[in-house]
Order: C-alpha cells, then structure tokens, then sequence
C-alpha cells in the first residue's frame, strides 16, 4: 500500500533513506536545511518549503537531525510540523537524540492527537544506502505494526524495545559500544604497528577469532588505508557520548571508559577533525604514541 511519507533531514543518512522508501514506491514529501537533493526530486520526491508543509501533505512524517535542539525546532519551531499536524498523523524520528526530551516531544505530539515512535538507527552511510539499517524503535506496538512496512525499507534489524524514549536509550547504549570498540581497535593496531607487525596482516588474523567485531573489520580497514571520509562523524558520535554521560550523572552511574573515549573526541574535535568519521578517533590516540598505524602520505 503506498503511504504519503514526509522525509525532513537529508543529509549522509536521510537521503539514502528517503531514496528507500521512494523505491518502495511511496509518495514522498521532502524538506532539508540544505535543499532537496536533485536525485530525489528526480524520483518523484516533492520538495516542500517548511516542516509544517511536509506535515499538512504527509500522513508518516519521519525526522533524520542532528541532535536534540534540531528535533524541537523541526518539531515545535516557527513553521514546525506540530503546526500543521491533524489527528490520526504519525511522526517518526530517526534521529539520534537525549531520551529525556524525547518522552516530552512525544507527550506533546500525542496531545495533538498524533502518535509517536523514536527510531533512532545505526549502520551509517553504508547501512543507509544498503537499507541493512539496526532500527531501535520505542513506542506503542500498533503504531509501531502500521510503520513497520516503512523500517523495512530502510533497515533489516528491526526491534521494538519499549515506550517512548527506549530507542534512544538504546541508541545511547549502541554508541558505547561503538566508541570503545573503535578504541579498542585503535589501541590494539597500534600497538602492532608500533612492534613492527604488519597492521593489515594482524587484523586479517584477529578477524577469525573471538576479538573479530565489525569495528575491526570495516573500521580497522579504513585505519590501515587512512580512508577517513565521513560514514559517521566525530562530532556526531561525540554528541552521543555526551547524551551518555548525561544520562549517567542522572542515574548515578560512572561510565568511565566512556568518559575516556569522549575526552579524545574532544581531543578531535580542538584539533580540527570532527567532521572525519569517527574511525578516525585512532589519530588521537596515534598522537599519544607518536606512530600511525598505516600510511600517512
């Protein structure tokens, strides 16, 4: 059944997303900061003005933003889509955000008669045009089971965790995971490297044994060739630590490890590379012991 699906963020994520949904055949209403890419208005897309207009056209509204302030204003800003919402409408947000503040935006959109999901995702670029995204998804279950056609267009992995606010936390609870990986990735080559090992030969053996990861596989790969471009950005991943680590002075919690991986992203960052991806945390640590672990030049 075709759906009219309202898509606003189309950055390394979203378009690659919207173009998904697009090859499933639903009708697509569109809105980002930065304009509608041509090859989704090539498609059929409809680029519309506002958030308020892509909510007044569509009947799922899906947000793929930054971070918690971008949701609010897209949601409840000047020309925002609470404005022009009517019952019975869907909104959908894919974005990685605070869980605290997504339980709000929730209460106020189902006080407008509309329901809502957090979705956030993970896979990156890769995961986003490959349509193999993990979707974490908290919300009620039939409204979840009306959108579910939707994710799996986009994704493979698809859990409903819980209520509003439990897919983010469980994206906050991905991206430790993530992050000390890449860490511990980062560490381990290095540490190679620096013995005189081959870097490439070592991961190719770790990569059959209880130490092989994901992390290590596409991560470790692009440390060794230096391929830096962003699938996922320092500062975006840098921004999820921080979610982290406030949830954690919430609950009382020392999260130690993680506090250590965000103080090098915040290394990364004064040092100009946020908008790397975030395998290129390993620099930071490459600093500390003054090798790299591939070529540089």
């Amino acid at each position: 059944m075709t759906t009219r699906v309202g898509f606003i963020g189309l950055g390394i994520m979203g378009a690659p997303m919207a173009a998904n949904l697009r090859k499933g055949g639903h009708t697509l209403f569109l809105h980002s900061r930065s304009g509608v890419p041509q090859a989704l208005r090539d498609v059929g897309g409809v680029p519309c003005a506002s958030p308020a207009e892509v909510a007044r056209q569509a009947d799922v509204i899906i947000l793929m933003v930054p971070d918690t302030p971008h949701v609010e204003a897209v949601l409840f800003g000047e020309h925002g889509v609470a404005s022009a919402l009517e019952p019975g409408k869907t909104v959908v947000d894919m974005s990685s955000i605070s869980p605290i503040a997504t339980r709000t935006f929730a209460q106020r959109i189902n006080e407008l008669g509309c329901e809502y999901l957090d979705a956030p995702v993970s896979g990156g670029e890769v995961g986003a045009k490959a349509a193999s995204l993990t979707i974490m998804v908290g919300g009620k279950q039939q409204t979840f089971d009306a959108v579910k056609p939707l994710f799996d267009l986009m994704g493979r992995n698809i859990t409903l965790v819980g209520g509003n606010g439990d897919g983010q936390t469980t994206k906050v609870a991905n991206q430790i995971i993530v992050a000390l990986n890449i860490q511990a990735v980062s560490e381990a080559l290095l540490f190679a490297s620096k013995a005189g090992a081959d870097p490439a030969k070592v991961r190719e053996a770790l990569m059959g044994g209880f130490a092989a990861s994901r992390v290590l596989e596409v991560h470790g790969e692009r440390m060794i060739k230096r391929t830096f471009a962003p699938g996922f950005r320092i500062a975006l991943h840098r921004k999820d630590l921080g979610l982290a680590l406030d949830g954690a002075k919430a609950l009382e919690l020392a999260l130690p490890n993680t506090a250590a991986v965000h103080d090098l992203m915040n290394a990364g960052m004064a040092q100009g590379v946020g908008d790397l991806d975030h395998s290129a945390l390993c620099q930071m640590i490459e600093k500390l012991g003054e090798h790299a672990i591939g070529k540089t030049e």
